[in-house]
């Protein structure tokens, strides 16, 4: 049975996933973002605007899967994108926390509608073992967009990200924290592989090197 985090929890999560993205300059100087997180099998807790910088946990709203607010006030600007937090979660039961983003680097990928590679083991260890796919364009939490998202994560049931083409970057995970910290590792790998077309382009890992990084991780885990 999955444990979700209570309220008060999701919000201190959501604020610390913020201050990650904002110290480690993943997360693009618009301070643009929207986070949220499971709190049952059917209400999520969201921000409820489009700039997260200096986050106050008290503006954050409860919203269900059925896409209604329940408690709490949506800013008209984001009042768009509860269909694709809601839509992604009734697609991937997996996943209990979402994160969007424009990271600098992994938004060039999405802007160039390029798969970003997986050639940095940190992705590994996040479980991110295949290429970042691109969801096609469409106007932000359009029916044609969302709709673009889910088919992707539906198809592809390994990925936790997806970068939606000419926008920017969403992440899945099982916390905000740990999602926040999967987008640092993607704007390192991306940064990593722009820079490495210089040296001649980055290099593939050999085909066992999933099971070698999680023999590792589990070794040092006993």
């Amino acid at each position: 049975m999955t444990k979700y985090l209570s309220e008060s929890e999701a919000a201190q999560e959501i604020v610390a996933a913020t201050n990650i993205l904002f110290e480690t300059g993943a997360i693009s100087r618009s301070g643009h973002a929207n986070l949220s997180a499971r709190i049952s099998e059917s209400e999520i807790l969201m921000t409820s605007g489009g700039n997260v910088k200096n986050l106050d946990p008290k503006t954050l709203a409860v919203v269900d899967l059925d896409e209604r607010v329940i408690r709490g006030k949506v800013a008209p600007e984001n009042a768009e994108i509860i269909s694709m937090h809601a839509r992604s979660y009734r697609a991937r039961p997996d996943i209990s926390s979402i994160v969007h983003t424009h990271s600098p680097a992994p938004t060039a990928f999405a802007y160039a509608h390029e798969p970003l590679p997986i050639r940095a083991e940190p992705m590994l260890r996040f479980g991110q073992a295949v290429p970042v796919p691109v969801v096609p364009w469409a106007p932000r939490g359009s029916d044609e967009s969302v709709g673009g998202i889910i088919r992707v994560l539906e198809a592809d049931q390994e990925t936790l990200a997806v970068l939606l083409a000419n926008h920017g970057l969403l992440a899945f995970g099982t916390s905000p924290t740990g999602t926040a910290r999967l987008i640092v590792a993607l704007q390192e790998a991306a940064e990593a592989e722009l820079a490495a077309r210089a040296l001649g382009g980055a290099k593939d890992f050999p085909a066992d090197a999933l099971a070698q990084v999680r023999a590792s991780m589990a070794r040092v885990a006993r």
